[in-house]
């Protein structure tokens, strides 16, 4: 009887190698599709088709839609999009994402348990937990449901993020989500989550988005998302790709009478495990506190000295380390060494050298003759190589002592505090900037001021653009110009001089902004362009778009901006005359909850707030008064100071409220205006330009209150019917 049962058992062990050797080699099969729409490799154990994959895990379909450009590869029971299959134990799928479209504050969750009880997991080194929308707290609860490990899920863990507001730029780069708009977290440090749920609320109503937020919350491929580019915040991504991590479930009926272990095969028993692995291969088992006997799950790869496919037969080829490494050996002293290639590794042989024959030293004659001639060509090479770097460090030593010098340190320091977003500003090479200026030309250049000159120049892409040269700055010079850089990176707004880029390892500092070919609006109104009269159509849109300039520095910008230096001279004209507001040299952000700065008394006569002048405290009604300043040279067609007839020096603000007062307005009218019936529409903004320049700033109206008046003027003058429009015009004197 026992002599029967060895036999048995023999046979039993032959059939056994003969499954596993037909398990491992069925993906050889010619009938197996290899591919898939953007899938061009899809390896065993996955496979399309009976006898073509390992598990019903691992069964992959090719699905054909009328509306896909291409077929999918579609994981059959999870019902997820394939984007790639990797050996090393990942898979890449397109995993669907939780968007949630409300109108207001809210708690919503979903539940994500579809990986709950298979193979796959997901990948907690290359995913992230992303939070996308405006104050969009997002959170997740991940945990285990392992069905080979406990029945019940376990290892609960919270992680999430919030996403600041801000209303004024709805586009995020991926590789720059932080915290603003978009923000992220890390998954938690777990052995592997396969279930999660996803939280997500709005932090608050904000008007701006009420009616069509759509925040978002969903797990991603760390890589993608950071290489995505631009992502609009108020756009819906159903699905992103997700990294899962795979495994071979040890089930009863995979055991197999061998087992390849770290590659050396060990006879199977009812106590141990046996595994699916080739020939020359290692396994490594995925389970939370596994042993020899209870391991859950597993994967297979090549040893070291061998690559290919572990779950096929011979599918571990060896490597010839002697041809992919380019000769591991190396000389040793006199002997010559010489590599040989074995199984998995190589080795490496040496042998004496035997001594040349008179033949052989006629050529090593030659050959020495020829390495002295390269010899000293290489010197030369070399020389010259060496001279052009010392040349190059000394010029990076003067580019890094200018770069400090000019502000740079300061620079990194001012943008840090601001929080300023510097990644769409270049920094441009000097010798681009001379290239393009003609060597600063003294043909090129715009105009001229206390900070320093500014030089028409085209880039080598084409663009026109204005360079300003400053001029040498000493260190109370310095904050202004470093201010002006902080200021203008913060701001984004139509009617505002847009910053390029600047150039910090110059003698000088440079900034390159936008080209304004107009000139300034000081010349159109004191006629110093007397062939292009401002028509009172023109004045009213270019006061409508300074004050909007206005008021979105005081109250739209991320901190509030005081211009501190506005005046006609300062306010540039493009192609089509549209504002544009300029010289932030002296302006200063604030924060929210300030309501005053105080400052050493800095401006242009005839534009001082008297309240500042007197008390050293700017405040927002101070630009405001400034703006009042504009909108009287802009009607009267006169300099903020100018002459009277009588060779009297005046300004023009008092003089403007006076004959306000004294019902004089019709005398003192630019001829310009006068020319065109608009009585209604100068008569409302003259009212507005007396409130503008009160004494007291308190009665003055906020830039909020002046750019609705301006727009409102506007109004009336598209209305077909001027006069009839009695409660709008009442309206605009309340104000």
């Amino acid at each position: 009887m026992e002599v029967q049962l060895t036999v048995f058992q023999k046979i039993l062990l032959l059939f056994s190698i003969f499954v596993q050797a037909a398990g491992l080699a069925v993906n050889n099969s010619s009938s197996c599709q290899k591919s898939c729409g953007n899938v061009s490799n899809i390896p065993f154990p996955f496979g399309i088709g009976a006898g073509c994959y390992l598990d019903p895990w691992l069964e992959v379909v090719c699905n054909y839609n009328d509306s896909w450009a291409s077929p999918k590869l579609v994981l059959k029971k999870l019902h997820l999009e394939v984007l790639n299959i990797s050996l090393g134990g990942t898979v890449r799928v397109n995993y669907p994402t939780f968007v949630k479209c409300v109108e207001g504050p809210g708690l919503w969750s979903k539940l994500n348990m579809e990986l709950g009880s298979s193979p796959f997991f997901f990948s907690i080194s290359k995913n992230k937990f992303i939070g996308l929308g405006c104050d969009n707290f997002a959170s997740m609860v991940s945990f285990i449901f392992d069905p080979f490990y406990s029945p019940d899920p376990h290892e609960f863990i919270l992680d999430g993020c919030m996403s600041r507001c801000d209303p004024t730029n709805e586009v995020i780069n991926g590789n720059n989500c932080n915290g603003i708009n978009c923000c992220q977290s890390a998954l938690p440090p777990a052995d592997y989550i396969n279930a999660f749920i996803t939280n997500m609320s709005l932090a608050n109503n904000n008007i701006y988005y009420r009616g069509k937020r759509c925040p978002s919350a969903f797990m991603v491929e760390e890589k993608w998302f950071q290489t995505r580019g631009l992502i609009n915040i108020s756009s819906i991504m159903p699905h992103v790709p997700v990294v899962l991590e795979w495994r071979i479930p040890n089930a009863s009926f995979y055991s197999l009478p061998i087992s390849y272990i770290h590659g050396s095969a060990s006879t199977a028993n009812n106590s141990s495990p046996s595994y699916i692995c080739s020939n020359n291969t290692a396994y490594y088992m995925i389970s939370d506190n596994w042993t020899y006997e209870s391991a859950q799950a597993y994967r297979c790869s090549c040893r070291n000295g061998f690559e290919g496919n572990p779950y096929l037969l011979h599918g571990c080829q060896d490597i010839n380390e002697c041809e992919s490494l380019k000769s591991p050996c190396f000389n040793n002293g006199s002997e010559s060494v010489y590599c040989e290639n074995t199984e998995g590794s190589y080795l490496c042989h040496s042998r004496r050298v035997e001594y040349p024959t008179k033949h052989s030293v006629r050529v090593i004659i030659i050959v020495i003759g020829i390495s002295s001639g390269l010899g000293v060509l290489i010197l030369l090479v070399g020389g010259w190589w060496s001279y052009k770097v010392v040349k190059k460090r000394r010029e990076n030593k003067q580019k890094k002592k200018f770069f400090k010098r000019n502000g740079g340190l300061l620079l990194k320091q001012q943008l840090s505090s601001h929080e300023a977003n510097v990644e769409h500003t270049k920094l441009f090479d000097s010798k681009d900037l001379e290239k393009a200026t003609d060597g600063f030309n003294a043909n090129r250049i715009l105009g001229q001021g206390g900070q320093g000159t500014v030089y028409k120049g085209m880039l080598a892409d084409g663009r026109i653009v204005a360079v300003k040269k400053s001029k040498v700055i000493d260190e109370g010079q310095l904050q202004e110009f470093i201010n002006e850089v902080v200021i203008l990176l913060q701001i984004n707004h139509r009617n505002v001089v847009k910053l390029i880029g600047c150039c910090l390892e110059t003698e000088v500092p440079l900034l390159v902004y936008e080209y304004i070919p107009n000139g300034t609006l000081s010349q159109y109104v004191s006629s110093q362009i007397e062939e292009f009269p401002l028509t009172w159509d023109m004045r009213l849109r270019i006061a409508t778009e300074v004050a909007g300039a206005l008021f979105y520095l005081h109250s739209a910008a991320s901190l509030p901006i005081y211009h501190r230096n506005i005046k006609s001279a300062n306010i540039l004209l493009d192609e089509k005359f549209r504002a544009k507001v300029a010289d932030f040299g002296t302006s200063r952000s604030i924060t929210i909850d300030q309501t005053h700065l105080t400052t050493f008394v800095s401006g242009t006569i005839g534009y001082l707030d008297p309240e500042y002048y007197q008390t050293s405290q700017f405040t927002a009604k101070s630009d405001v008064y400034s703006f009042g300043v504009v909108l009287a040279e802009l009607l009267t067609g006169k300099n903020a100071v100018f002459s009277t007839n009588m060779q009297e020096t005046r300004g023009l603000a008092s003089y403007f409220v006076q004959s306000m007062e004294e019902d004089n307005l019709f005398d003192i009218l630019d001829s310009q205006v006068l020319k065109e019936d608009k009585k209604e529409e100068i008569i409302a903004v003259a009212n507005l330009a007396k409130r503008c320049l009160d004494i007291n700033r308190n009665k003055r109206p906020a830039m909020k209150e002046v750019a609705m008046e301006m727009e409102t003027i506007q109004m009336l003058q598209r209305a077909p019917n001027f006069e009839q429009n009695c409660e709008l015009e009442h309206f605009i004197f309340e104000l």
